[in-house]
């Protein structure tokens, strides 16, 4: 995939990698001490793993310009989240200057990123997101076709929970449209904060709302209503599949034995 006005490349050079700190702290607000550091981009790529950048078109890493984009991950084996003698992709890193969210480099880099594992052998790819934040939903499970299925409670501190996704790269992804929410609601808003979640139901597909937009105050509660929704029914044989959308309203799609 090709995003006019700008190219993606490996990054093999130290120099060119310190610029992805700078892509990291414009991303996420990081301090230095949070980044991953170039360090670690350079061992990275000449033991396995992928380290990809975007840049303008019209400069590069070889003319000073600076990177907007990057995506990182590496080979992975065993551990809690692999499976036994399996060898896998683990992306850790997508990350994009403000000015350029929107833009289709998010697909783009990780289009770039399974073309790699591919070459490597490799055909499944697992990362990490924030569940409450529905832009990388959409992303995930609309544009690349992820499925997941664990919830990771405070997986890199408290609070910090996460959904882990696996994506079968001999699947050529496609993007599809956000589906209509069909299935039993367990989890839905009642005013701006969750209502109880139903952990009872036996059924195909189950939805659980995820709001737009959070204030802070809201932020815990919808976690925790989360963390308990999709926990609970990831443990029984659901994976999520997509992220429906209702109006200003949208809903995490739970479909039962999805993926095996």
């Amino acid at each position: 995939m090709r995003v006019p006005g700008y190219v993606i490349r490996d990054v093999t050079d130290p120099q060119a990698m310190r610029e992805l700190e700078d892509v990291q702290a414009a991303a996420w607000g990081y301090c230095d001490r949070e980044v991953l550091p170039a360090t670690m981009f350079r061992i990275g790529a000449a033991t396995g793993a992928v380290v990809l950048a975007a840049y303008p078109e019209t400069v590069g890493p070889e003319l000073g310009g600076p990177a907007v984009g990057l995506a990182y991950g590496f080979p992975a084996l065993g551990g809690a989240l692999g499976r036994p003698g399996e060898l896998w992709h683990h992306s850790h890193l997508l990350a994009l200057r403000p000015e350029v969210r929107g833009s289709g480099l998010a697909v783009a880099l990780k289009l770039a990123q399974r073309e790699r594992v591919l070459a490597q052998g490799m055909t499944r790819m697992t990362w990490t997101f924030d569940p409450l934040v529905t832009r990388n939903a959409r992303l995930n499970f609309g544009k690349l076709g992820v499925t997941a299925a664990r919830y990771l409670p405070d997986w890199y501190a408290p609070h910090a929970d996460r959904l882990l996704v696996e994506w079968d790269l001999t699947r050529t992804p496609a993007e599809r449209p956000a589906p209509a929410p069909l299935g039993v609601r367990v989890l839905e808003a009642k005013g701006p904060l969750p209502d109880t979640p139903d952990l009872a139901v036996d059924a195909p597909t189950l939805l659980a709302e995820v709001p737009l937009t959070l204030t802070n105050e809201d932020r815990a509660p919808w976690r925790l209503a989360l963390r308990e929704t999709l926990g609970t029914y990831l443990g029984r044989d659901y994976r999520v599949t997509d992220l429906a959308r209702d109006g200003g309203r949208a809903f995490y799609v739970l479909q039962r034995g999805a993926g095996r």
